[in-house]
């Protein structure tokens, strides 16, 4: 199946760049009336979209609560666990310093930014982007969930991963008594796979949807306007990919081109709808059918999904740059090491934030003087770059969680290449079903 569905979003992809261009062409004729109508249309044809992202969202707290608790209660001990942990920030502090500063030696290199004929918006014009939604304080207080209830309902999933880490611990000290819980834990994440088996059926109406109706409003020409940018941005993120995957091949081996086949799908997920949420799911299936034992992934992809966003962190360096070399703003290179390090340390805290990549942007913008407005202009292209880096985050975590299993020692034998993923739990006879399962 998974074969047959990069197949079909590959097709949606196509089909909705090929509608929107046609819808666009069709009514725009340069007047505010056209805009209006085109932006209409594309609020409508959003709607399948959002209806697909609300699906992931549902199954996301359930799934990363079983597969963390039931991994958790597998891993053996808490040492291990406490190893896993550690050798995955290790892997998170390095992948996000050779993200950045990559995306800051490419932005000065390629200067996508200089001369640009574009009107700048003024100085003091506003964004639209509220920097205060990210500080240190709340960051480190919403660590700690209030209510589980709650954290699941708003899908914050660092909290989720918390509790999880407590609960599963729990049950490992409490013993036999427990094991009615771990059982149905183990249950629920048979029947979440299942269920994200059935949502990810709708993947193509919803890819078809989101291309079509960001097409069908913004226009190509759009992508023509800010090609320079876009461009340096997208080879930044192959350079990026080629340095990830370099670095798997050196710790994990040869088999590192089938996990590049494994993860394509939620790959082209990820980048189809601009959504790295959407392909968490089935990056947990690839990587299991790849051999990385359920209860390691099942750890270091949550964490992976706060603490490593390539693709994102890339883009803050290459995008803040980007600003100030269109307003003509000369830094230094202290101002722009210091800038890498306050990236560093504040993208840590952007998980839960909404749009949380243009928040740390405004935020580092305001501490370097430049003038906030500036993020209008990328503001235009944003969902196209999305797209790009959301399907990094997915690559960067896939290399992390197979790294991490690599360094472990427990990097199993591959699953078979194609198997439904509603059967998928079940491909490795000789281990425990806990263990199949995460």
């Amino acid at each position: 199946m998974a074969t047959k569905l990069t197949r079909y979003i590959l097709f949606a992809l196509v089909l909705g760049i090929v509608a929107g261009w046609a819808t666009n062409a069709a009514i725009d004729d340069g007047t505010p009336k056209s805009a209006e109508q085109l932006k209409e249309i594309a609020e409508y044809l959003s709607i399948v979209t959002a209806l697909f992202l609300r699906l992931i969202k549902m199954i996301i707290a359930p799934l990363v609560f079983s597969t963390l608790v039931a991994g958790i209660a597998h891993m053996g001990d808490i040492a291990a666990l406490g190893r896993v942990g550690l050798r995955s920030l290790v892997w998170f502090i390095g992948a996000s310093l050779v993200s950045l500063t990559l995306g800051l030696i490419l932005v000065n290199l390629l200067q996508p930014g200089v001369g640009l004929n574009l009107p700048l918006p003024p100085v003091t014009a506003a964004s639209g982007v509220e920097t205060a939604a990210f500080n240190l304080k709340d960051f480190i207080t919403h660590l700690i969930p209030a209510s589980i209830f709650d954290a699941m309902s708003t899908n914050e999933i660092l909290p989720i991963v918390i509790f999880s880490i407590f609960f599963g611990v729990a049950l490992t000290a409490v013993g036999d008594g427990g094991k009615p819980i771990v059982r149905g834990v183990e249950s629920l994440v048979k029947v979440m796979l299942q269920v994200t088996n059935y949502v990810m059926r709708f993947a193509p109406f919803a890819v078809f949807t989101a291309v079509a109706s960001a097409i069908a409003e913004k226009g190509p020409e759009i992508l023509y306007t800010f090609g320079k940018f876009v461009g340096s941005f997208y080879l930044g993120l192959a350079i990026l990919w080629a340095l990830l995957i370099a670095a798997c091949f050196v710790i994990v081996g040869p088999r590192t081109r089938h996990l590049v086949r494994y993860i394509r799908d939620p790959v082209v997920l990820a980048f189809s709808t601009a959504s790295s949420e959407a392909a968490y799911p089935r990056t947990l299936e690839e990587l299991d059918r790849f051999g990385v034992p359920p209860r390691i992934a099942s750890f270091v992809l949550p964490l992976g999904y706060s603490f490593n966003l390539d693709g994102s962190m890339m883009y803050m360096t290459f995008a803040t740059i980007f600003i100030a070399q269109a307003y003509g703003i000369d830094l230094t290179l202290g101002q722009e090491i210091t800038m890498l390090l306050v990236l560093m340390v504040t993208s840590k805290g952007m998980a839960g934030v909404p749009r949380a990549s243009l928040v740390v942007i405004a935020a580092t913008l305001a501490m370097f003087r430049i003038p906030e407005a500036g993020l209008l202009l990328i503001l235009a292209v944003d969902h196209f770059l999305d797209m790009g880096r959301s399907a990094t985050n997915v690559v960067g975590n896939a290399v992390a969680s197979s790294v991490v299993a690599q360094w472990e020692g427990e990097l199993n034998p591959e699953g078979p290449p194609e198997i439904e993923p509603a059967h998928a739990p079940s491909h490795v006879p000789h281990k425990q079903i806990a263990d199949d399962h995460f």
